[in-house]
Formats: C-alpha cells, structure tokens, sequence
C-alpha cells in the first residue's frame, strides 16, 4: 500500500474512533427503541409478563379514539399558536441585537437564558406568574381593576398561557438562528440599495425577508417538529386540564404507558404521531423548494 493509501485509511480509522461513541449511542438510544416500539405497537402489552400479538388491532383502535383526536387538534392548536409568534419574535430580537453597539452581547445572553432553563424550572416560574393570588400577573391586573384570573385553571385560557411560556422560552434559539442568517447577508446589498434610494423598510422586505428563506424554513420545520411532540409543559403546569384542554398527544402517550400501562396503544400512538410530524415536514420542505424552483 502506497503512503498516500496509509495515510488515508489512517484518517478513516482515525475519525471512526472519534465518532464511534455517537454511533453507538444513537444506535442503543435512538434506533433500537425505534424497532423495539414498532414490534410493541403490534402487540398487547403492559409493561410486565409477555408481549401478546394483535397484529394492526391498536391502529385500528386509534381511528374511533375520540380522545386521541381530542389530542391531536389541542396538539396542533397549541403548534399553530406558537410558531408565527415565536418566528415572529425571534426575528424582531435578531433585527434588534443584530449591531456592533457596545454591550450588544449581554442582551444576546440575556436573550438566550430562557433556551438554557430547564423546561421543569421554566413550567415552575410561570406557574408562580400564573398564580391567583401572589403571581405577578394578577398584580397588574389589579391595578387596573381587574379581578384575578386564575389562568391555568380555567379552559378558555390554559392553553393560551402556555403558548406564552413556550415562546419565551424558545425565543432566543431561533434568535441566534436569524442573526446567523441576518449576519451572513452581505452589506454590499443594503449600500447598493440605499445608494438606489430605497428606505430601510423597503431594503428590509426586499432584501433582509426574502435571503432569509432558507431560515424560515429551518426555524419552521425545527418548530413544527417540537411543538408536536410537547409534553413536559403540560405535564408540569396544568397536568393536561383543566377539561383536557391541554392535553397534547405526547401527554396522551405518557398516560396511556404509564398511568394504564397499555405499551402497545401508546407505542401505535407515537408511530401515528411520527408519520403526522414527518409528512408536515416533507411538506414544509417540498414547498419551499417549488418556490425555489
């Protein structure tokens, strides 16, 4: 073998070493419980004893479960909520931090430390926020003469508020993905079209929205695939009530493995939930490139 094929296979070998650990758990974490679910959706199961073979018996069964369905449209309510004004206000924080004024990086960090809190420690401080009788929320309101509303417990509003934590929380992620896109935008182009004598709103909608495409499709495709599989908000700040009005397909799941301990239904349930998450992604993509097109 020539020195040129050593030191080929040399590197080969080398790179394998340093990303066998993530093969090794992506295939023990990720790929295994895949099949593992697939073979458990099949069945009847409750955790415990062996696994009985009813072939597509818990498929069919989702299709008449009304509270699945129930699920799904909260779940796809809550998506649908969340996104445009988690993009909408992830590019407005981009545009804003988006200078080379001085102290610009402590309100990016600051920005950013909402992505870094635990979803549990964040669900705790809005709880707190929520709260009837010493959140600081029912505080303003009183000010303005409004009686307390207690917003995790009541129907028309559980949901909403937990839209609102959701996008304080994940606003500063999708911040730095805008910025990453608004800095990669050649300033060639802004001088060019000032020098034309378009204003900045007209550079903004000309220039900055549309090179940024590619962004919006990545944020939205990321955010789609979140909010779907929600479950921890939930689960922590209203525990899927009041009335199941925030009861999402992942909090759905949960229940049915380990409150009913039905492993196969709740094993049906992801793989539907997965085939919902990856054709609205397949869509998301396939559209953006015929726009591109």
């Amino acid at each position: 073998m020539s020195s040129a094929g050593k030191l080929k296979r040399r590197i080969t070998v080398t790179a394998l070493i340093f990303i066998a650990p993530v093969l090794v758990y992506n295939f023990i974490f990720k790929i295994v419980p895949i099949f593992v679910s697939l073979f458990l959706s099949l069945t009847k199961f409750s955790g415990f004893g062996d696994a009985r073979f009813i072939g597509l018996e818990n498929y069919l069964r989702i299709f008449g479960d009304s509270e699945f369905w129930r699920a799904v449209l909260v779940t796809f309510q809550f998506s649908i909520e969340v996104l445009p004004l988690n993009m909408l206000i992830s590019l407005l924080l981009a545009l804003l931090v988006n200078s080379a004024l001085k102290g610009m990086g402590v309100f990016r960090a600051i920005y950013y430390l909402p992505v870094i809190t635990p979803m549990v420690a964040a669900s705790m401080i809005w709880i707190w926020l929520y709260d009837p009788q010493i959140g600081i929320l029912n505080f303003l309101l009183s000010l303005f003469n409004i009686p307390p509303v207690n917003f995790l417990r009541n129907p028309s509003t559980a949901l909403h508020s937990i839209v609102a934590m959701r996008i304080w929380r994940g606003a500063g992620w999708n911040m730095l993905i805008y910025l990453a896109g608004l800095q990669g935008i050649s300033r060639n182009l802004y001088e060019a079209a000032a020098i034309d004598g378009a204003s900045s709103v007209r550079r903004f909608f000309r220039i900055t929205l549309p090179l940024l495409r590619p962004v919006h499709v990545y944020v939205l495709i990321v955010g789609i695939i979140s909010t779907l599989q929600s479950f921890t908000e939930m689960y922590v700040m209203t525990g899927g009530g009041p009335l199941q009005s925030t009861t999402t397909v992942g909090l759905l799941i949960y229940r049915a493995a380990f409150d009913y301990m039905d492993m196969g239904y709740a094993s049906a349930m992801s793989f539907v939930l997965g085939i919902i998450i990856m054709t609205l992604s397949v869509v998301s993509f396939r559209s953006r490139q015929q726009k591109e097109a």
